[in-house]
């Protein structure tokens, strides 16, 4: 019995366009790629409900006779490549002739268009990959698409996008702003449910990243720019002084694609080793150009993902480049002897010049150790280590004012406890990179809630403390987090936190991006306390701040650090609660606890009493740690 079978084109279309179109952003960006390749100057992206129920491109580039626009929605139908030959050598965003086809296989679509020299243009309809119609229009030079009810006939694709609108409109706007970024002189507009997002008159380069991310990013850019006979590299990289902990500001393009390369951006934040907090990450908008028989942009349908014939050499300009970049900040030095794992990079030459730069040598005869290198004026190196400038005999250096130094920034009283406590204190916790582990103690964790007695503030923002009989030693600064935490989701969810009004309101401005998100979180955050009034155009004025937050801490880094917390809406509202008073929690409780007295540690502890978890932190670090009384004779006993 004969089992294999030929799909039916319609059915083959629509597995097809699974690999093409996946979402309404999709579709946005293949129809606005469509519009350069025509020679559109101006660009008009509206859509309704997501994308889902339209999505509208209008340009003004050359349009389609009757015939093209026929056969445009058939499947392999194209302009731009006659050969295999041509792929390896694109100018054009578009080149498979999949798009069309594919969008018109799962939505309702109509296509008026009209050349320049045609006095008349034509309308053509098609629905679910059928032909319906096509009659004489008037219509402008250009094309206008209107793609409507997209995935109306594949159902099991259309619930995946069902109810999550904010997502959606997310993503346009990311397809949007890619394509108008690496296309600065010409006109864009979006509009959403036909009210304008953006209005992008032709520009340079720069100004369209402002126009696109923000003013704020102007003051931020440092110019990137190298030519070689290999490639050329343009565009700008942000101060290391900007970098955030979650970035969206960051593009790669090459010959005016967008695309996405893991390498490339380790490469870029290697050059800004050491020079931002571990965690954070640069801006970058970085455009490249090769000769198109060097890239392959043929890997993946959504074309995203390309391959570069010297990928390797590119690696390295690039980081030499951005290094050379934020060298003239005086952020890096300019010099680097080493050669390992250097590649010859090959450089542009102009009007047949020719230069040779003096090359690093090694003297491998240097050695440091020689007599003649020895300062006789120097100690003798042979001599123990005393430190603190006190006689060396083999106990612990105990500085004045009776403290046991434990660490760097840890010291203990002398109360006669210092002798309970390990020599060696290792705080490791990854919310703050810094925490604290007692060497061969346990953490206190669940259990039966017992009330803290005994309470002793050691200083330096710790307490000692009896806790259910054991000995217990205390974060108070975690202790303050925790009860903040609890008590500002409990104001979230009762819908008011305490607010302090200003006697100036504080002026702020955002990108277009942080700007929505506040306004789509206006609740939340009028919850945690803020009072603000929304100017539009990005423009913010805070009259009223959190009351638990100190007036010292910055208003715009803790708005901002808020915003980067708020997970684009993906999260469900109660997390995205519990995140934001998580932020507040520990913005609140970061001075607290160094130089309070025994009484205010007890007043703190019977509070932490009163919470849900006496334990941890709402993002897992311990409050405390407990020493056993068997750990405390072994200490005892060791002399």
């Amino acid at each position: 019995m004969d089992r294999i079978r030929l799909l039916p084109e319609i059915v083959a279309n629509q597995i097809a366009a699974g690999e093409v179109v996946n979402s309404p952003s999709n579709v946005v960006k293949e129809m606005m790629e469509n519009s350069i390749d025509a020679g559109a100057r101006s660009v008009c992206v509206n859509f309704r409900d997501g994308g889902k129920e339209l999505i509208q491109i209008i340009d003004d580039g050359v349009g389609m006779s009757a015939i093209d626009a026929r056969l445009a929605f058939d499947r392999h139908a194209t302009s731009k490549i006659r050969s295999i030959e041509d792929v390896y050598a694109l100018r054009t965003f578009g080149f498979r002739g999949e798009a069309l086809a594919s969008i018109a296989a799962v939505a309702e679509v109509e296509l008026r268009t009209r050349q320049e020299e045609d006095e008349v243009g034509t309308c053509t309809m098609i629905s679910g990959g059928e032909f319906r119609s096509q009659t004489p229009i008037s219509c402008p030079k250009g094309s206008q698409f209107m793609v409507r009810n997209l995935f109306y006939n594949v159902p099991s694709r259309r619930k995946f996008i069902d109810g999550d609108n904010a997502r959606l409109t997310t993503h346009i706007k990311q397809e949007f702003q890619r394509v108008a970024l690496c296309n600065p002189e010409v006109e864009f507009q979006l509009r959403q449910n036909d009210g304008l997002l953006y209005a992008l008159a032709p520009t340079n380069r720069v100004n369209r990243i402002v126009d696109v991310v923000g003013k704020h990013i102007r003051c931020n850019l440092l110019d990137v720019e190298v030519d070689t006979s290999v490639v050329r590299i343009e565009g700008f990289v942000g101060r290391p002084a900007a970098a955030k902990r979650r970035n969206n500001e960051q593009y790669l393009f090459v010959n005016g694609r967008y695309f996405q390369s893991p390498a490339m951006q380790r490469t870029i934040f290697r050059a800004y080793e050491k020079l931002i907090p571990e965690g954070c990450q640069p801006s970058y908008f970085i455009y490249i150009t090769v000769d198109p028989d060097r890239v392959d942009v043929n890997v993946h349908p959504q074309k995203t993902t390309v391959k570069f014939a010297d990928n390797d050499v590119i690696i390295q300009i690039l980081q030499a480049a951005v290094r050379e970049t934020l060298a003239k900040t005086g952020a890096v030095p300019m010099m680097d002897f080493s050669d390992e794992g250097r590649v010859e990079i090959p450089v542009m030459r102009q009007s047949q010049s020719i230069y040779r730069e003096p090359r690093a040598v090694n003297n491998v005869a240097y050695n440091p150790f020689a007599t003649e290198y020895i300062d006789p004026t120097a100690p003798t190196p042979d001599v123990p280590f005393t430190g603190f400038d006190v006689p060396y005999d083999g106990a612990m250096p105990t500085p004045k004012g009776g403290a046991a130094m434990v660490s760097d920034d840890f010291a203990i009283q002398d109360y006669g406890l210092s002798d309970m406590v390990s020599s060696r204190v290792e705080y490791i916790d990854e919310e703050e990179q810094t925490a604290f582990d007692y060497v061969e103690s346990k953490m206190m964790g669940g259990g039966e809630k017992h009330s803290f007695k005994e309470v002793m503030s050691l200083g330096n923002g710790y307490a000692v403390a009896l806790y259910g009989g054991r000995c217990v030693f205390v974060s108070l600064r975690r202790v303050k987090e925790r009860i903040l935490y609890e008590s500002i989701l409990r104001s979230m969810t009762m819908g008011s936190s305490p607010s302090q009004r200003m006697f100036f309101a504080e002026e702020l401005v955002l990108s277009d991006d942080e700007y929505t998100l506040m306004e789509q979180h206006a609740t939340e955050f009028a919850a945690l306390g803020f009072e603000v009034e929304y100017r539009g155009g990005g423009a913010i004025s805070v009259v009223g701040r959190p009351a638990i937050i100190d007036m010292a801490m910055p208003l715009d880094e803790l708005i901002y650090e808020l915003l980067h917390g708020i997970d684009n809406g993906a999260m469900p509202v109660e997390q995205e609660r519990e995140r934001l008073a998580m932020l507040m929690a520990r913005r609140g409780s970061a001075a607290y606890g160094k130089g309070i007295s025994s009484a205010d540690a007890e007043a703190l502890l019977q509070q932490l009493g009163e919470c849900e978890n006496i334990s941890f932190t709402a993002s897992g670090a311990p409050l405390m740690a407990e020493m056993t009384a068997q750990e405390i004779e072994a200490k005892l006993s060791k002399n």
